[in-house]
């Protein structure tokens, strides 16, 4: 005969079993369901110098589209030129939780307070197009500057082998004008050694401004009576500014004179006679790589890379893409061809 249970006993074995079931169900069942670094949201701050120059929006939109399709999100911050607002905004960036800061610095060497203020709270920095100096910096993706230099001087030699040469350098507060200008005197010395160029001056440009260039080759013109072969410049606003200048005396089109950048104004020159070269960096492989290497060093994944940049304090690791250089000749088929510009806007003041 079933001896039947006291309902105490019952209630006490329903209670058990009830719970049992409950911590079997919130188990994972397996690794998958189990919450992961990998699949959390992650959140990127994007330190930009300034939006002024046309290219850095296509970055701006290039990375965030990469970024977002990576599963991250990104906040982006415009510090317009000023170093001690992009700082100041970089701290904000930390306090908004980001996993890993993209810097754009305005000022290479004041930047080394962001990687500073980032490492205190264990967020990573990726440096991206210019470097940070003297600073423990994790990471810098770019192209290789000192190559673009070497390439502008070199384009501007085939044109004019010899003669006399303006050195137009950008802002000396950017690391990337001291390597551009390292990698155009090592393709001019060779041609100053055997005395077929002259350097006749030689200016940096502050905050790359045309309206600053401009007046250094006013004054160049003036002090050399007009005699200038070559405007090595090194980027496409500062040319702007050199071609506006030389235009002025009726010498635009029959001085080279060298760019970066692949601005639109500047693919308009070229096509008019006005601008020898640029130096065409694509950008959607240097954003997209940068936005794939910050979601890395969020997720605290290791990064290989092949070379690293000296910042002054240590080696630091580095991507460094390769850059192409554009004439008359080959425009359509880089420029145009890639779709950076619309052949109806680099035509739009010549017929084609």
């Amino acid at each position: 005969m079933l001896r039947r249970q006291p309902p105490s006993i019952i209630l006490y074995g329903a209670v058990i079993a009830l719970l049992a079931a409950f911590v079997i169900g919130c188990k994972p069942s397996d690794k998958s369901a189990a919450p992961s670094a990998n699949n959390a949201k992650l959140k990127i701050g994007l330190s930009m110098d300034s939006l002024r120059v046309e290219r850095w929006k296509r970055d701006r939109d290039l990375f965030i589209a990469k970024a977002e399709s990576l599963g991250a999100e990104v906040f982006v911050q415009n510090a317009d030129g000023d170093p001690i607002k992009q700082n100041a905004q970089a701290e904000n960036l930390l306090t908004r939780g980001v996993d890993v800061l993209v810097v754009i610095p305005r000022d290479g060497v004041t930047a080394a307070q962001i990687v500073n203020a980032a490492h205190a709270e264990n967020v990573p920095v990726l440096a991206y197009d210019r470097i940070i100096r003297d600073s423990d910096l994790d990471l810098y993706i770019s192209f290789d500057n000192e190559r673009v230099g070497y390439l502008q001087a070199e384009a501007l030699t085939q044109v004019a082998p010899s003669g006399n040469y303006f050195l137009l350098g950008g802002a000396p507060s950017d690391n990337n004008a001291l390597l551009l200008r390292a990698g155009q005197m090592r393709a001019l010395q060779p041609l100053i050694d055997a005395g077929s160029i002259r350097i006749v001056g030689n200016q940096f440009t502050d905050n790359w401004e045309p309206n600053i260039a401009l007046k250094h080759v006013e004054n160049a013109l003036t002090a050399n009576q007009n005699r200038i072969d070559a405007v090595v410049a090194s980027n496409d606003g500062t040319a702007g500014g050199a071609i506006e200048a030389l235009r002025a005396q009726g010498l635009d089109g029959k001085v080279a004179v060298s760019g970066q950048d692949a601005d639109l104004a500047a693919c308009q020159r070229i096509v008019e006679g006005s601008q020898t070269m640029t130096v065409y960096k694509p950008l959607a492989p240097l954003a997209e790589r940068a936005a794939e290497l910050a979601v890395a060093l969020a997720r605290k994944e290791a990064v290989a890379t092949e070379k690293t940049v000296a910042n002054g304090k240590i080696d630091v690791p580095a991507v460094l893409l390769d850059p192409v250089v554009v004439t008359k000749e080959n425009l359509d088929a880089t420029i145009i061809g890639d779709g950076f510009h619309a052949v109806a806007d680099v035509y739009a003041n010549v017929s084609k």
